[in-house]
């Protein structure tokens, strides 16, 4: 990987040059405690240091609302609608922002390509920035803290600049284009770089192992704290909207007015809703909040077989922008007998068939 230095003082005009290469988007505050990406027109406007925006970036590749193709129910015809995108700039995403965009390559990027997704990632450049951890912050222990790739530069901070790492072909040619705002990176940078992230590491609230969460979680269907926490939640969906990795959707027929024409669009769904589980004949999978309070645990927490990582990365939004005030964090550390009470409750007979091989006492067969 190449390594170059950004002095402090080519900061602002480093971030001017980005806008040649399209539209820049960026963090910056939007109200006393909340930041959000937005079109930047004067670069003395960007955050540097914050610990999350409200809407991941993943909306502007998984747009919230996007019409999908026009109709004629009169001639049969319909014509597929594919905007025609201009490249843009993401500047200053975490690393746990680019980790939430891998995993959603993984859906949308797979042996069939969403021709919708596959444009807009296509014509999106990333910028990475370092960050410092607040009390919310927990990708360490989801593994997504340091991005190896997922970005065409990423900036780390040093005292007096940048230690930016280049990660794609786009990035030299960046990099290249304005050679002269970078600087060789020198022993000291390294060493102030080294002792950055060893304070990063330090500052992270929780350091334990979560490997074994996404099993303790489908053997404690039936803990306590589904009922006690889920009579809290509101199911707004607030914890989808602003996750990383959520990717639900719904799409439905707009007919226009004349009774012939329309269109079709997709649009964000959340499983805490209860039309998202609702099916012909008024049948729902998970007609209870609690039923949809849980499965988005235990999908959040289910295995990325292709990153080798959880869909959750660790973010903090859904905790730190839950109107309930629920912790998402508090709740798997309780599954984990880390919270609350720590002791096993007494075991109910009546629960015991739900777990595990004891469904097998259920299926008839031959005896082997």
């Amino acid at each position: 990987m190449r390594y170059v230095k950004l002095p402090k003082e080519n900061t602002y005009a480093f971030l001017e040059r980005l806008k040649e290469w399209g539209k820049l988007y960026a963090p910056v505050k939007i109200s006393e405690k909340f930041y959000d990406f937005r079109e930047i027109d004067d670069v003395k406007k960007v955050e540097f240091s914050y610990n999350r925006t409200i809407m991941p970036p993943k909306k502007f590749f998984f747009l919230p609302r996007e019409k999908l193709f026009e109709f004629n129910l009169t001639k049969a015809e319909y014509r597929e609608v594919i905007e025609d995108v201009e490249p843009f700039v993401l500047f200053g995403l975490h690393a746990c922002d680019i980790f939430g965009l891998k995993v959603l390559d993984t859906i949308y990027l797979d042996e069939l390509p969403d021709k919708y997704y596959k444009v807009r990632r296509e014509k999106g450049i990333i910028i990475g920035i370092s960050c410092m951890p607040d009390e919310y912050c927990f990708c360490n222990l989801r593994e997504t803290d340091f991005a190896d790739d997922g970005f065409d530069l990423f900036l780390h901070e040093l005292p007096d600049g940048w230690l930016v790492r280049v990660g794609t072909p786009t990035g030299h040619r960046i990099v290249d284009k304005n050679i002269k705002l970078f600087e060789e990176v020198t022993t000291e940078d390294i060493c102030n770089f080294r002792e950055f992230e060893n304070r990063r590491s330090r500052s992270f609230r929780y350091h334990e192992d979560w490997s074994n969460l996404r099993y303790l979680l489908e053997l404690e269907m039936e803990h306590p704290m589904w009922d006690e926490q889920a009579d809290i939640c509101l199911a707004c969906g607030n914890c989808n909207t602003t996750c990383p990795t959520c990717r639900c959707y719904e799409v439905q027929d707009i007919v226009n007015l004349d009774g012939e024409t329309g269109y079709r669009e997709r649009r964000w769904d959340s499983c805490q809703l209860r039309s998202h589980g609702l099916v012909a004949g008024n049948h729902n999978f998970r007609p209870t909040k609690k039923d949809r309070f849980r499965n988005r645990y235990l999908c959040k927490n289910s295995y990325n077989e292709k990153l080798g990582i959880s869909y959750c990365v660790g973010c903090g939004r859904c905790t730190y922008f839950c109107p309930a005030g629920i912790s998402f964090v508090k709740n798997l550390r309780t599954i984990m007998g880390l919270e609350g009470e720590k002791s096993c409750p007494s075991e109910i007979s009546e629960e015991i068939p739900k777990r595990g091989f004891a469904y097998a006492s259920e299926i008839r067969g031959e005896d082997i």
